[in-house]
């Protein structure tokens, strides 16, 4: 099991490092993230999708020209964009509408369920099926998502149900993150990480 110390070495910056490692040390066991490369895999995932724990919420703060280039589908025109630019409630509501689960823009799921944990879990299924696992209600794991414990499990959960001990037991980030990620965004940064992190679980 990583230890605390392990742990302020691969996150030194993160002030909330023992509250980080009492939810891990508490949930990694329960889904079988239990040798130094499964643990190893699963920390270096987490750090690059939440800037090294800081972040587990999606940050959705875009101005107008970043909608047009992250968000095209979505904000064909200038004007579109400079209408939603600076206002994540409403750039959530229409980028994540009809799909994942979520109903129109109007419904507000695309913010209700919006990216959130280490791992971030996005859309009214993926939260359904994750408050399931745990025998819970949706508005128990909104809440829930926005605590330490909560970060991670989702996170664990996600791991879990994507079968990336798998892929951690042989060591292939590459595969691992189009599984995570949808493609390779982050490769190198999620590559370093992992490296960082097996030297100081392994020593290798």
């Amino acid at each position: 099991m990583i230890t605390l110390e392990q742990l302020k070495q691969i996150i030194p910056k993160n002030p909330n490092v023992e509250q980080w490692h009492q939810a891990l040390a508490q949930l990694l066991p329960e889904y079988n993230i239990n040798t130094p490369e499964r643990i190893a895999a699963f920390i270096a995932q987490c750090a690059h999708e939440s800037a090294e724990f800081t972040a587990i919420r999606e940050n959705l703060n875009y101005r107008a020209e970043s909608l047009q280039k992250v968000f095209a589908k979505y904000f064909t025109t200038t004007e579109l964009a400079e209408q939603y630019a600076k206002q994540p409630e409403k750039i959530a509501n229409r980028v994540y509408a009809n799909r994942m689960g979520n109903g129109p823009e109007s419904s507000g799921d695309g913010w209700r369920y919006c990216g959130r944990g280490l791992i971030q879990l996005t859309g009214k299924n993926n939260y359904q099926a994750f408050a399931d696992s745990l025998g819970s209600t949706l508005e128990e794991v909104v809440e829930y998502l926005a605590t330490f414990e909560g970060a991670v499990q989702s996170a664990c959960w996600f791991w879990e149900s994507n079968n990336l001990n798998e892929l951690a037991d042989s060591g292939d980030i590459k595969a691992m993150t189009k599984r995570i990620n949808g493609g390779y965004i982050g490769l190198e940064d999620r590559q370093h990480h992992y490296e960082c992190a097996k030297e100081i679980l392994c020593g290798s």
